[in-house]
């Protein structure tokens, strides 16, 4: 079949949704499908770029290229999902937040404009009346499918996917330095773990990876403290390399989104076998986690999360057992693209039949 990504892009940003799309468009090509993706840039401020991001989409015909025609289109975030097509399926990586789950939070992008609420109105009608629309609507996770349903009242069903890392990542030896990848953002709260280090009895170090607008600000916070400086390393971006060496040597993971969407990292520390040091209010980074058997939950207090740390590093027998437990698991899952790409496409070959 020829098929169609249809996603949106923030220009000049790059993460776990781009490699996400870049994974799936290989993994219909291998499995002998003619596919690309369609991105159109998304803009969030002021609010009514938001509605016109929408209508960009509805406006599209995506129903053939260069006279070829185009047999499927799988929608993934919005307001590319929005996108009109007779046969669609629905992929959703996550809708636009503001208007659900994060409103009247801190990440809330439409709370300080004028015609914010009657934004999120918008928003929330289209999401209504074009998702349904599809032949059939998956979400990349529970935390995404249940808040689909607690918002919308929309079903879908949870499909799952190998981190992008998977078949590289291995277990390694234990080392005495907790690690979080990830890109700075407030939504990831690194400062909690930089703020841990405060309160650590034990000897661990910290190491953080990722790129952001937000470097200098962490950068400014541990230079502001002597303990923090002595324990906490801040790499940025680093390459594929390093982090694979950084998973494989660390005595343990932390991850600390609030609500994440599916949550890579959690995943990649199963595969390279370490435990996990997960915020009891992650969302998705939680759903494989088993509070004291592949990791910790935690309470997202920088007190709580030394606690753990200490806990992990002063019983390295425990947390190589956890690691372990949590490898087994995530093998035993048997994620996969060819798994993916059949449940996917499966509503349009059975049209076609």
């Amino acid at each position: 079949m020829n098929i169609l990504i249809c996603t949106a892009q923030v220009p000049f940003v790059s993460g776990g949704a781009e490699l996400h799309v870049a994974n799936l468009k290989h993994a219909l090509i291998e499995a002998g499908h003619e596919a690309d993706v369609v991105a159109l840039p998304f803009k969030w401020y002021p609010p009514r770029e938001i509605i016109r991001g929408a209508l960009a989409w509805r406006m599209l015909d995506v129903t053939e290229a260069n006279g070829k025609p185009v047999d499927m289109v799988i929608g993934m975030k919005f307001p590319a999902y929005l996108v009109e097509h007779p046969r669609k399926v629905l992929w959703v990586i996550h809708q636009y937040r503001s208007a659900y789950d994060m409103a009247g939070t801190d990440y809330d992008d439409l709370h300080s404009y004028a015609d914010g609420a009657a934004t999120k109105m918008f928003v929330k009608h289209v999401d209504e009346k074009f998702i349904p629309r599809a032949l059939k609507v998956y979400a990349n996770s529970q935390n995404v499918a249940r808040r689909m349903s607690r918002f919308n009242n929309i079903q879908s069903e949870p499909l799952y996917h190998p981190p992008p890392r998977a078949e590289s990542l291995s277990p390694g030896p234990q080392g005495d330095y907790i690690f979080y990848p990830s890109r700075l953002e407030p939504q990831k709260r690194q400062e909690i773990l930089i703020e841990a280090a405060r309160h650590l009895k034990s000897d661990a170090k910290i190491v953080l990876s990722g790129g952001g607008r937000s470097l200098a600000q962490y950068e400014s916070l541990i230079k502001s403290d002597r303990k923090i400086r002595q324990r906490v390393e801040l790499r940025g971006f680093v390459s594929e390399v390093e982090i694979l060496k950084l998973y494989r040597e660390a005595l343990a993971v932390c991850y600390l989104p609030w609500d994440e969407d599916y949550g890579y990292v959690s995943l990649e520390a199963m595969y390279a076998a370490k435990p996990l040091i997960v915020a009891r209010d992650g969302g998705g980074a939680t759903e494989f986690i088993e509070d004291g058997s592949e990791g910790l939950l935690v309470d997202p207090t920088p007190e709580d999360v030394a606690r753990a740390i200490d806990e992990l590093y002063l019983d390295r027998k425990r947390a190589q057992q956890m690691g372990d437990r949590g490898r087994e698991k995530v093998l035993a899952m048997n994620l996969s693209w060819p798994n993916v790409v059949e449940k996917l496409t499966r509503p349009v070959i059975e049209l076609f039949k």
